[in-house]
């Protein structure tokens, strides 16, 4: 299993609406790839609220061969939508984990 890990800090003044759009608009476009099994959203609690507010937003995949191919042919577009959407309101690292079993 793969775990796509996506961190964001975002900014106080649209994190309400960012939140409500991450979980009706953005999840949903991603899950519906096809390629992905499950996901979680966790907010980070150790940080202060006046710097924003960070979630990890995670995705779990049965491959790298599926996390490849989602990063090849959805992930752009989808990126790109949210870049544009809160352009200077966010920061965002990913990150790719293999399950240890």
């Amino acid at each position: 299993m793969i775990l796509y890990n996506v961190t964001i800090n975002i900014d106080t003044e649209v994190h309400d609406e960012w939140l409500e759009w991450m979980k009706k608009i953005h999840i949903p476009e991603v899950l519906s790839t096809g390629l992905f099994i499950d996901n979680k959203i966790f907010k980070i609690i150790s940080t202060e609220e006046n710097e924003g507010h960070t979630y990890s937003i995670q995705y779990f995949l049965r491959s790298k061969n599926d996390y490849e191919n989602y990063m090849k042919q959805f992930a752009p577009k989808l990126q790109a939508a949210h870049s544009e959407k809160y352009k200077d309101k966010f920061a965002a690292f990913r990150t790719i984990m293999e399950l240890v079993e």
